[in-house]
């Protein structure tokens, strides 16, 4: 495996730990996070190039880390942090299709 591939996997990690820790605190609610994340793919997602440069793989790499970290803190809520290769595996399963894949 690529080595930036493990530390982008480590980086996902530390950050939907630091996202539950923001809950623990109660600096952030877990809707709270869930918005922002919903907002930061949608951003992403939404930008002019994105539609018409990139291929439905390609928007998918590029919306993958908030789709990651979204279902990381909803699976936080029963207490046991979820693997990368679980979460990973919830993102395949639960993404869409894009309107011009139909």
């Amino acid at each position: 495996m690529n080595a930036s591939n493990l530390q982008l996997q480590g980086l996902y990690l530390a950050l939907a730990s630091l996202n539950e820790a923001l809950v623990a605190k109660g600096v952030l609610g877990r809707d709270e996070i869930e918005l922002a994340l919903a907002r930061a793919e949608q951003i992403a997602l939404g930008e002019e190039r994105t539609t018409e440069e990139l291929t439905s793989a390609n928007r998918d790499a590029l919306a993958f880390p908030a789709r990651l970290l979204r279902l990381a803190n909803k699976e936080a809520e029963s207490g046991e942090p979820p693997s990368f290769s679980k979460l990973a595996r919830l993102v395949g399963q639960t993404k869409g299709h894009y309107p011009d894949e139909l």
